[in-house]
């Protein structure tokens, strides 16, 4: 569970001094952090299950706008990022920029139960000065041990122009439960234009090829491709087909759920190798759980720009708009929800599964019947 040591009342410092992050936030500002948070609670609990013990992961994949990088954030928007990590186990995140300050300040929030692992930039323009990392719970998840950089080779790329992917992503081992597993970190390049769309596709063919021939070598078959994949509906059906061809399949809560902060788009997936026991968790009526949390819905909503009209004049680029703010309802409204509030949380929303990690009665059963089975 998060710290909210910064929340309280300055009468509660007086006996005792708490660690805080952020220890300037006025009562105002702590206060509507707190109703903020319960609201944000209110919906994590009604959209995301509960931890089940040695029986359940929640997986999530995150891309965190600018993390490390924009000035905005105000002190409650950390609270409100490291509420929503909070409420899954293992969590894939994109866009974390070359400076890890807003990652230390969310990991101080989130408390010493959890851990973060962070690749290197890729260096050059087209790395952006952009990481991926995984941030877990550790009374939950576990490194195995695997980690490194997936570079291709001469033999995967002989027969294209492409010889190396433009941000290198990382593979990396976990276990949960009774589960060990692989993630592969993906953050493809944007835009909808023929030529991007074509390289997406390269990319990913070159990776499932260079991934294939690793996957012998890897200690799990459980392997699952994740991250913002920049998929646009228009143009890239091919990719999509690409990972199915490869032995992929995307959770069906998922199918058509667009993932960006608009609702045009679908851009952060995850895909997993079929596997009997790897699979997703199930309802009553055997739909597989996982889904999209607006987090919209509960806090910078979009009636609650009023009290904001003094930051978002500061951190407005163009002086004369910054300089109607303050008295301009329709400039304030248009700015707090196109960019102001999403350079406060993120511009994309995080996609989540629950997957069976507890399958040992499952086993146990298929191995007695195949012991008593005629030779």
């Amino acid at each position: 569970m998060p710290s909210y040591n910064d929340l309280r009342p300055d009468t509660d410092f007086e006996d005792r001094d708490f660690a805080r992050v952020f220890p300037h936030m006025t009562v105002a500002e702590r206060m509507r952090c707190i109703e903020g948070l319960m609201r944000l609670k209110t919906g994590l609990n009604t959209k995301v299950p509960p931890r089940r013990t040695e029986a359940n992961l929640l997986l999530a994949s995150w891309n965190l706008k600018e993390f490390g990088h924009t000035t905005q954030r105000l002190p409650e928007a950390y609270f409100y990022i490291a509420e929503i990590l909070a409420a899954f186990d293992l969590i894939a995140v994109q866009e974390v920029k070359s400076t890890l300050k807003d990652l230390d300040l969310v990991m101080r929030i989130l408390g010493s139960d959890w851990r973060y692992m962070v690749n290197d930039i890729t260096d050059g323009a087209d790395g952006n000065s952009e990481r991926s990392a995984y941030l877990y719970n550790t009374k939950r998840v576990e490194l195995s041990g695997l980690a490194g950089e997936i570079t291709l080779w001469d033999e995967i790329t002989a027969d294209s122009d492409l010889k190396q992917l433009k941000r290198a992503p990382y593979i990396t081992g976990f276990r949960s439960g009774w589960k060990q597993f692989a993630l592969v970190n993906l953050h493809l390049q944007p835009d909808r234009t023929a030529s991007e769309a074509r390289l997406r596709a390269e990319e990913v063919r070159l990776l499932l090829k260079a991934l294939e021939a690793k996957r012998k070598g890897l200690w799990s078959d459980n392997l699952v491709l994740v991250g913002d994949m920049n998929l646009y509906r228009s143009v890239d059906q091919p990719v999509i087909d690409a990972f199915a061809a490869a032995g992929f399949v995307e959770c069906g809560a998922l199918d058509g759920m667009t993932t960006n902060a608009s609702g045009s788009e679908a851009y952060d997936r995850m895909f997993f190798r079929q596997n009997d026991y790897f699979r997703f968790e199930t309802d009553e009526e055997m739909r597989e759980q996982g889904g999209v949390f607006d987090f919209f819905d509960h806090v910078y909503r979009d009636d609650d720009w009023p009290p904001y009209r003094a930051e978002m004049a500061a951190d407005h680029t163009n002086p004369d708009k910054a300089a109607r703010i303050p008295t301009d309802d329709a400039v304030a409204r248009r700015y707090f929800r196109h960019p102001w509030r999403k350079n406060q949380i993120s511009d994309h929303l995080p996609i989540w599964v629950e997957l069976v990690i507890d399958d040992s009665g499952r086993f146990l059963s298929e191995k007695l019947s195949e012991l008593a089975a005629p030779v």
